[in-house]
Protein backbone atom coordinates (compact mmCIF):
# COMPACT_ATOMS: atom_id res chain seq x y z
CA UNK A 1 0.00 0.00 0.00
CA UNK A 2 1.25 3.23 -0.83
CA UNK A 3 1.00 6.84 0.95
CA UNK A 4 -1.98 8.04 -1.84
CA UNK A 5 -3.40 4.67 -0.90
CA UNK A 6 -3.54 5.39 2.73
CA UNK A 7 -5.24 9.03 2.28
CA UNK A 8 -8.19 8.14 0.01
CA UNK A 9 -8.92 4.93 2.28
CA UNK A 10 -9.50 7.35 5.49
CA UNK A 11 -13.13 7.18 6.80
CA UNK A 12 -12.56 9.76 8.86
CA UNK A 13 -12.22 12.99 6.53
CA UNK A 14 -14.90 15.07 7.23
CA UNK A 15 -14.11 18.08 4.90
CA UNK A 16 -13.99 18.20 1.63
CA UNK A 17 -10.85 20.30 1.09
CA UNK A 18 -9.45 17.73 3.66
CA UNK A 19 -8.91 15.30 0.95
CA UNK A 20 -6.90 17.71 -1.05
CA UNK A 21 -5.00 18.64 1.41
CA UNK A 22 -3.42 15.47 2.88
CA UNK A 23 -3.08 14.50 -0.92
CA UNK A 24 -1.10 17.88 -1.13
CA UNK A 25 0.91 16.44 1.57
CA UNK A 26 1.42 13.70 0.15
CA UNK A 27 2.26 14.16 -2.92
CA UNK A 28 5.75 15.89 -1.84
CA UNK A 29 6.24 12.93 -0.16
CA UNK A 30 5.73 9.94 -2.08
CA UNK A 31 8.77 8.98 -2.59
CA UNK A 32 9.59 7.58 0.77
CA UNK A 33 7.71 4.33 0.92
CA UNK A 34 5.86 3.68 4.27
CA UNK A 35 8.35 1.37 6.34
CA UNK A 36 11.25 3.94 5.96
CA UNK A 37 10.87 4.07 9.93
CA UNK A 38 9.19 1.43 11.71
CA UNK A 39 8.25 2.72 14.95
CA UNK A 40 6.29 0.27 17.37
CA UNK A 41 4.12 0.51 19.63
CA UNK A 42 4.87 -1.00 22.68
CA UNK A 43 1.55 -1.42 24.64
CA UNK A 44 3.03 -2.17 27.87
CA UNK A 45 4.06 1.62 28.53
CA UNK A 46 1.83 4.01 27.03
CA UNK A 47 -0.12 7.01 29.31
CA UNK A 48 -3.05 7.31 26.69
CA UNK A 49 -5.15 5.06 24.82
CA UNK A 50 -3.10 3.52 22.19
CA UNK A 51 -6.76 3.48 19.91
CA UNK A 52 -6.31 7.37 20.54
CA UNK A 53 -3.08 7.52 17.97
CA UNK A 54 -4.52 8.00 14.77
CA UNK A 55 -2.64 7.98 11.32
CA UNK A 56 -2.60 11.35 9.75
CA UNK A 57 -1.65 10.45 6.11
CA UNK A 58 2.03 10.50 5.67
CA UNK A 59 4.35 8.48 6.65
CA UNK A 60 6.49 8.36 9.45
CA UNK A 61 9.36 11.62 7.92
CA UNK A 62 6.77 12.07 5.26
CA UNK A 63 6.63 15.53 6.55
CA UNK A 64 10.78 15.90 7.15
CA UNK A 65 12.00 17.99 10.41
CA UNK A 66 15.14 20.27 9.38
CA UNK A 67 17.91 18.76 11.09
CA UNK A 68 20.64 21.38 10.11
CA UNK A 69 19.01 24.65 9.96
CA UNK A 70 20.58 27.61 7.59
CA UNK A 71 19.88 30.63 8.36
CA UNK A 72 19.59 34.34 6.82
CA UNK A 73 19.74 37.95 7.90
CA UNK A 74 16.88 40.05 8.00
CA UNK A 75 17.56 41.41 5.11
CA UNK A 76 17.31 38.58 3.25
CA UNK A 77 14.52 37.22 4.80
CA UNK A 78 12.88 40.45 3.63
CA UNK A 79 13.36 38.56 0.03
CA UNK A 80 11.00 36.23 0.41
CA UNK A 81 8.72 37.38 3.81
CA UNK A 82 6.10 40.02 3.49
CA UNK A 83 4.92 41.83 6.78
CA UNK A 84 2.21 39.84 7.61
CA UNK A 85 3.80 36.89 7.59
CA UNK A 86 4.03 34.65 10.65
CA UNK A 87 7.00 33.60 12.60
CA UNK A 88 8.21 31.59 15.60
CA UNK A 89 10.87 34.25 17.54
CA UNK A 90 13.12 32.69 20.11
CA UNK A 91 15.50 34.85 22.16
CA UNK A 92 17.84 32.12 24.58
CA UNK A 93 20.90 33.79 25.40
CA UNK A 94 21.20 36.45 23.08
CA UNK A 95 20.77 34.47 20.92
CA UNK A 96 17.61 35.72 18.72
CA UNK A 97 16.17 33.52 15.52
CA UNK A 98 12.62 33.79 13.68
CA UNK A 99 11.29 30.68 11.74
CA UNK A 100 8.60 31.50 9.50
CA UNK A 101 5.40 29.28 9.64
CA UNK A 102 5.41 29.29 5.49
CA UNK A 103 8.69 26.89 6.28
CA UNK A 104 7.09 25.30 9.26
CA UNK A 105 4.21 24.29 7.81
CA UNK A 106 6.25 21.82 5.81
CA UNK A 107 8.22 20.39 8.30
CA UNK A 108 6.50 21.07 11.59
CA UNK A 109 9.75 20.71 13.10
CA UNK A 110 13.61 22.28 13.45
CA UNK A 111 16.31 20.23 15.38
CA UNK A 112 18.19 23.48 16.24
CA UNK A 113 21.11 24.64 19.09
CA UNK A 114 20.55 28.28 20.14
CA UNK A 115 22.09 30.09 22.61
CA UNK A 116 24.09 26.54 23.37
CA UNK A 117 20.64 24.97 24.23
CA UNK A 118 19.78 21.67 22.11
CA UNK A 119 16.41 23.02 21.05
CA UNK A 120 12.94 21.56 19.01
CA UNK A 121 11.10 24.38 17.26
CA UNK A 122 7.54 22.45 16.91
CA UNK A 123 4.28 23.68 14.57
CA UNK A 124 1.23 21.67 14.41
CA UNK A 125 -1.07 23.36 11.44
CA UNK A 126 -3.67 21.44 12.49
CA UNK A 127 -3.99 23.13 16.14
CA UNK A 128 -2.09 26.51 15.28
CA UNK A 129 -0.13 24.80 18.27
CA UNK A 130 3.38 26.11 18.41
CA UNK A 131 5.48 25.39 20.88
CA UNK A 132 9.58 25.03 21.46
CA UNK A 133 11.20 22.34 23.53
CA UNK A 134 14.53 21.90 25.11
CA UNK A 135 15.87 18.45 23.52
CA UNK A 136 17.88 17.50 26.61
CA UNK A 137 16.49 14.49 28.90
CA UNK A 138 18.85 12.37 31.54
CA UNK A 139 21.42 14.67 29.78
CA UNK A 140 21.04 12.58 26.31
CA UNK A 141 20.58 15.01 23.38
CA UNK A 142 17.36 13.92 21.57
CA UNK A 143 16.59 14.61 17.69
CA UNK A 144 12.41 15.16 16.83
CA UNK A 145 10.79 13.84 13.92
CA UNK A 146 7.26 13.72 12.81
CA UNK A 147 5.46 9.92 13.32
CA UNK A 148 2.73 10.44 10.98
CA UNK A 149 0.16 10.33 13.62
CA UNK A 150 -2.10 12.42 15.69
CA UNK A 151 -2.97 12.49 19.31
CA UNK A 152 -6.66 14.79 19.59
CA UNK A 153 -5.89 15.85 15.95
CA UNK A 154 -2.19 17.26 17.82
CA UNK A 155 1.17 16.48 16.47
CA UNK A 156 2.70 13.29 17.61
CA UNK A 157 6.86 13.07 17.21
CA UNK A 158 8.69 10.35 18.06
CA UNK A 159 12.70 10.73 19.10
CA UNK A 160 15.20 9.02 16.53
CA UNK A 161 17.23 7.06 19.84
CA UNK A 162 14.69 4.98 21.42
CA UNK A 163 11.37 5.64 18.94
CA UNK A 164 9.31 6.96 21.63
CA UNK A 165 6.60 8.72 20.67
CA UNK A 166 5.55 12.45 22.22
CA UNK A 167 2.81 14.62 22.33
CA UNK A 168 3.63 18.23 21.29
CA UNK A 169 0.20 19.44 23.16
CA UNK A 170 1.39 17.69 26.11
CA UNK A 171 4.97 18.25 25.44
CA UNK A 172 5.42 14.25 27.21
CA UNK A 173 6.54 10.58 26.27
CA UNK A 174 3.21 9.06 25.09
CA UNK A 175 4.36 5.35 24.00
CA UNK A 176 7.98 3.43 24.45
CA UNK A 177 11.14 4.37 26.68
CA UNK A 178 10.25 7.92 27.57
CA UNK A 179 6.41 7.51 28.20
CA UNK A 180 5.42 9.93 31.04
CA UNK A 181 8.77 11.44 30.66
CA UNK A 182 7.66 15.54 30.01
CA UNK A 183 10.41 17.79 28.16
CA UNK A 184 11.13 21.05 29.30
CA UNK A 185 8.64 23.97 27.69
CA UNK A 186 10.79 27.72 26.96
CA UNK A 187 9.06 30.80 25.92
CA UNK A 188 8.91 31.70 22.54
CA UNK A 189 6.78 34.40 20.35
CA UNK A 190 3.88 34.22 17.45
CA UNK A 191 4.87 37.00 15.99
CA UNK A 192 3.94 39.04 12.65
CA UNK A 193 7.21 39.66 10.72
CA UNK A 194 7.07 43.18 10.18
CA UNK A 195 7.11 43.36 14.31
CA UNK A 196 9.44 40.55 15.34
CA UNK A 197 12.18 42.75 12.60
CA UNK A 198 11.03 46.00 14.13
CA UNK A 199 12.04 44.56 17.87
CA UNK A 200 14.97 42.76 16.83
CA UNK A 201 16.90 43.84 13.83
CA UNK A 202 19.85 41.84 14.65
CA UNK A 203 17.65 38.60 14.26
CA UNK A 204 18.41 35.40 12.32
CA UNK A 205 15.81 34.09 9.86
CA UNK A 206 15.25 30.95 8.57
CA UNK A 207 16.22 29.94 5.36
CA UNK A 208 14.22 28.41 2.59
CA UNK A 209 17.20 26.29 1.57
CA UNK A 210 15.92 23.30 3.71
CA UNK A 211 16.99 20.21 2.14
CA UNK A 212 14.25 19.79 0.89
CA UNK A 213 11.53 20.87 -2.02
CA UNK A 214 8.88 22.45 -1.47
CA UNK A 215 6.70 25.01 -2.73
CA UNK A 216 7.48 27.82 0.60
CA UNK A 217 4.69 30.59 0.42
CA UNK A 218 2.14 28.19 -0.73
CA UNK A 219 0.46 26.52 2.29
CA UNK A 220 -1.41 23.27 1.94
CA UNK A 221 -3.92 23.32 4.61
CA UNK A 222 -6.09 26.26 2.38
CA UNK A 223 -8.97 27.41 4.23
CA UNK A 224 -8.78 25.02 6.91
CA UNK A 225 -8.04 27.69 9.59
CA UNK A 226 -10.90 29.93 8.41
CA UNK A 227 -13.10 26.55 8.35
CA UNK A 228 -15.13 25.98 11.47
CA UNK A 229 -14.76 21.82 10.77
CA UNK A 230 -11.19 19.74 12.50
CA UNK A 231 -10.07 16.72 10.26
CA UNK A 232 -9.70 14.44 12.79
CA UNK A 233 -11.17 13.05 15.75
CA UNK A 234 -10.86 14.42 19.22
CA UNK A 235 -11.71 13.14 22.65
CA UNK A 236 -13.37 16.29 24.42
CA UNK A 237 -15.48 19.11 22.43
CA UNK A 238 -16.18 22.30 24.42
CA UNK A 239 -18.81 24.73 22.62
CA UNK A 240 -17.42 27.60 25.40
CA UNK A 241 -15.28 29.17 23.16
CA UNK A 242 -15.57 28.64 18.59
CA UNK A 243 -13.45 25.75 18.12
CA UNK A 244 -10.39 27.38 16.34
CA UNK A 245 -10.19 30.58 19.00
CA UNK A 246 -6.19 31.12 19.75
CA UNK A 247 -6.11 30.73 23.68
CA UNK A 248 -3.03 31.03 26.01
CA UNK A 249 -3.47 28.25 27.96
CA UNK A 250 -1.80 28.09 31.53
CA UNK A 251 -1.77 25.20 34.28
CA UNK A 252 -0.18 25.12 37.74
CA UNK A 253 -1.30 22.25 40.23
CA UNK A 254 -3.80 20.62 38.37
CA UNK A 255 -5.91 23.59 37.43
CA UNK A 256 -5.99 24.73 33.76
CA UNK A 257 -7.28 28.14 32.34
CA UNK A 258 -7.43 29.42 29.61
CA UNK A 259 -7.04 33.20 27.74
CA UNK A 260 -8.44 34.52 24.47
CA UNK A 261 -5.44 35.89 22.54
CA UNK A 262 -7.64 38.70 21.34
CA UNK A 263 -8.54 39.85 25.23
CA UNK A 264 -4.84 39.91 25.93
CA UNK A 265 -4.21 41.71 22.97
CA UNK A 266 -7.22 44.17 23.69
CA UNK A 267 -6.55 44.45 27.54
CA UNK A 268 -2.34 44.48 27.29
CA UNK A 269 -2.12 43.24 30.71
CA UNK A 270 -3.44 40.43 32.71
CA UNK A 271 -2.92 40.15 36.49
CA UNK A 272 -4.25 36.99 37.39
CA UNK A 273 -3.98 34.00 39.89
CA UNK A 274 -3.55 29.98 39.28
CA UNK A 275 -3.63 28.16 42.33
CA UNK A 276 -2.20 31.01 44.61
CA UNK A 277 0.38 31.64 42.25
CA UNK A 278 0.05 34.90 40.87
CA UNK A 279 0.83 35.20 37.28
CA UNK A 280 0.94 38.61 34.20
CA UNK A 281 0.26 38.62 31.02
CA UNK A 282 1.61 41.51 28.85
CA UNK A 283 0.89 41.99 25.25
CA UNK A 284 2.14 45.03 23.07
CA UNK A 285 1.86 44.32 19.50
CA UNK A 286 -0.22 41.58 17.71
CA UNK A 287 -0.34 38.25 18.01
CA UNK A 288 2.59 38.63 20.69
CA UNK A 289 1.54 37.66 24.74
CA UNK A 290 4.37 37.13 27.08
CA UNK A 291 3.84 35.78 30.19
CA UNK A 292 6.48 36.62 33.26
CA UNK A 293 6.46 35.88 36.96
CA UNK A 294 5.24 38.91 38.91
CA UNK A 295 7.42 38.27 41.85
CA UNK A 296 10.39 40.48 42.22
CA UNK A 297 12.62 40.03 46.30
CA UNK A 298 9.52 38.68 47.13
CA UNK A 299 7.03 41.04 46.33
CA UNK A 300 4.09 40.40 44.15
CA UNK A 301 3.90 43.63 41.99
CA UNK A 302 0.47 44.38 40.18
CA UNK A 303 0.60 45.92 36.34
CA UNK A 304 -1.06 48.71 34.59
CA UNK A 305 -0.63 49.14 30.79
CA UNK A 306 0.78 52.76 29.30
CA UNK A 307 -0.84 53.42 26.66
CA UNK A 308 1.63 57.06 25.86
CA UNK A 309 5.05 54.62 25.50
CA UNK A 310 3.94 51.17 25.54
CA UNK A 311 5.06 50.29 28.92
CA UNK A 312 4.11 48.67 32.16
CA UNK A 313 4.25 50.75 35.31
CA UNK A 314 3.97 48.26 38.85
CA UNK A 315 1.15 49.93 41.13
CA UNK A 316 3.35 48.85 44.34
CA UNK A 317 6.62 51.25 43.19
CA UNK A 318 5.25 52.88 40.21
CA UNK A 319 8.53 51.75 38.15
CA UNK A 320 8.20 51.34 34.55
CA UNK A 321 8.73 48.13 32.61
CA UNK A 322 9.53 47.24 29.28
CA UNK A 323 7.67 44.08 26.95
CA UNK A 324 10.82 41.98 27.67
CA UNK A 325 10.00 42.38 31.36
CA UNK A 326 12.81 44.63 32.57
CA UNK A 327 12.44 48.04 34.66
CA UNK A 328 13.36 50.54 32.88
CA UNK A 329 12.47 53.69 35.26
CA UNK A 330 11.90 53.93 38.70
CA UNK A 331 12.78 52.40 42.14
CA UNK A 332 13.18 48.92 40.47
CA UNK A 333 15.23 50.03 37.57
CA UNK A 334 17.19 47.11 35.86
CA UNK A 335 15.08 44.14 37.92
CA UNK A 336 14.07 41.98 35.39
CA UNK A 337 11.15 40.01 35.65
CA UNK A 338 11.08 35.67 35.00
CA UNK A 339 9.50 35.00 31.70
CA UNK A 340 7.63 31.67 31.90
CA UNK A 341 6.48 29.67 28.94
CA UNK A 342 2.80 29.07 28.27
CA UNK A 343 0.88 27.01 25.50
CA UNK A 344 -1.13 28.78 22.85
CA UNK A 345 -3.17 27.19 20.08
CA UNK A 346 -6.75 26.42 18.68
CA UNK A 347 -9.14 26.41 21.56
CA UNK A 348 -10.26 22.81 20.52
CA UNK A 349 -6.88 21.35 21.12
CA UNK A 350 -6.65 23.03 24.62
CA UNK A 351 -9.97 21.69 25.82
CA UNK A 352 -9.03 18.39 24.34
CA UNK A 353 -6.13 17.90 26.88
CA UNK A 354 -7.20 19.99 29.62
CA UNK A 355 -11.53 19.03 29.62
CA UNK A 356 -13.24 21.18 32.30
CA UNK A 357 -10.27 24.14 32.14
CA UNK A 358 -11.43 27.70 33.42
CA UNK A 359 -11.92 30.30 30.72
CA UNK A 360 -10.90 33.65 31.77
CA UNK A 361 -13.33 36.51 32.11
Amino acid sequence: MNILDTVCNRERILLPGALLLLLTIALVTTHLPLNTIAIVIAEEKHIVPLDQIVSGGPPPDGIPSIDSPKFNSVNDGNKFLGDSDKVVGININGDIRAYPLQILVWHEIVNDNVGGIPVAITYCPLCFTNQVFGRTVSNTTLEFGTSGKLYNSNLVMYDRSSKSLWSQALGEGIVGKYAGIKLEKLPFDVAYWKDWKKIYPQSKVLSKDTGSARPYGADPYGDYYTSPDILFPVSDRDNRLGLKEIVVGLENRDLSKAYKLQDIEKLKVINDQLNNKSVTLFSVHPLMARLFDPSVNGQTLLFKYNFTNNTFTDKQTVSQWDFEGKSIEGPMKGKQLLRLPFDEGYWFEWVAFHPGTKVYT
